[in-house]
């Protein structure tokens, strides 16, 4: 009897060895990702290739959700409407207020001309119906889009232009800033122009320039301006025009050009090389992900560099 009873319980333990238990509680190997060489960064949507897997994915999405209108305002968003409104021209079909206090306009209800007319009879006309103008600024908060025209109507100064370096006991006034984001186009320095101020009343939605557009087509008629963007790339040279079509940073590119087609850059790095000269890095991307790194040297890119390779 006992020898039965340990022949019976050998062979229960060798029919047990043949099942794959120990595997099955081992996890998935996750599988590593790799880059090719020649793989560009998506640094916009729909910028080089994508794979078949995130295709598919993004139109099962686009089936079941609706479109961005119910997100907030994205940052990809933010420099389209940079690039593709700031700057534009415009004819003015109504008057707007000069001063800091601007006009505040209540997104999606009608436009109160009473209280217009009071702002420009209180504060004078900045921009009278008939006139030329141009957006100038964009600048975005959580509720507010703000647009200046012609300089906007706010005069703010930029910081660097109280900054003092103090030295052996001696404050250094620095240099006054001369960018032109911050003194606007010649005739239309800031404090000049007018302030238009769209309130939403709630987080900024996901909004295309001709969005933007259409909320200040009750002071602003854009149809019949030619875009001050397409005048600007009409005057590049072929290689370059093709750059910002393709959307790619190349050697020779000045910062405008760069921005048009890239954007701007998550950080900024200044520094000195070997031979004393000024150098400006660009970096876009965050290690360890793919990271490009843009360099100038004076006014133009000398250097594009992509890591890991």
């Amino acid at each position: 009897m006992p020898n039965w009873l340990a022949l019976s319980l050998t062979l229960f333990l060798f029919a047990d060895a043949d099942v794959p238990r120990v595997n099955s509680l081992r996890p998935p190997a996750n599988p590593s990702r790799s880059f090719p060489s020649d793989e560009e960064i998506p640094l916009f949507p729909n910028a080089g290739a994508s794979s078949d897997n995130t295709q598919s994915q993004t139109q099962s999405q686009s089936k079941t959700t609706s479109p961005a209108k119910n997100t907030t305002l994205q940052e990809t968003s933010k420099l389209n409407l940079i690039r593709y409104v700031s700057g534009e021209f415009a004819k003015a079909i109504k008057p707007l207020p000069a001063g800091k206090e601007g006009f505040h306009v209540n997104v999606g209800k009608p436009l109160e001309s009473d209280l217009l007319d009071r702002a420009v009879a209180t504060h004078g006309p900045a921009v009278n119906t008939g006139d030329n103008v141009q957006i100038t600024r964009l600048e975005f908060r959580d509720h507010q889009i703000i647009v200046d025209v012609n300089g906007g109507g706010r005069g703010k100064r930029h910081w660097r232009d109280h900054l003092q370096i103090g030295l052996g006991g001696a404050s250094i006034p620095t240099a006054q800033s001369t960018s032109t984001q911050d003194q606007g186009p010649p005739g239309m320095q800031p404090g000049m122009g007018s302030t238009i101020f769209l309130e939403f009343n709630k987080p900024v939605p996901d909004l295309t320039p001709d969005e933007l557009k259409q909320f200040l087509s009750p002071f602003l008629n854009f149809s019949k301006e030619r875009s001050a963007a397409v005048q600007w790339f009409d005057t590049l040279p072929p290689e370059m025009k093709k750059a910002i079509q393709d959307r790619k940073p190349v050697v020779g590119m000045d910062r405008e050009e760069l921005i048009a087609a890239i954007g701007k850059p998550d950080h900024k790095v200044r520094e000195r090389d070997s031979d004393g000269n000024d150098i400006e890095d660009w970096i876009y991307g965050q290690p360890p992900s793919k990271t490009v790194f843009v360099r100038f040297q004076g006014d133009h890119v000398t250097s594009i560099k992509q890591f890991p390779q």
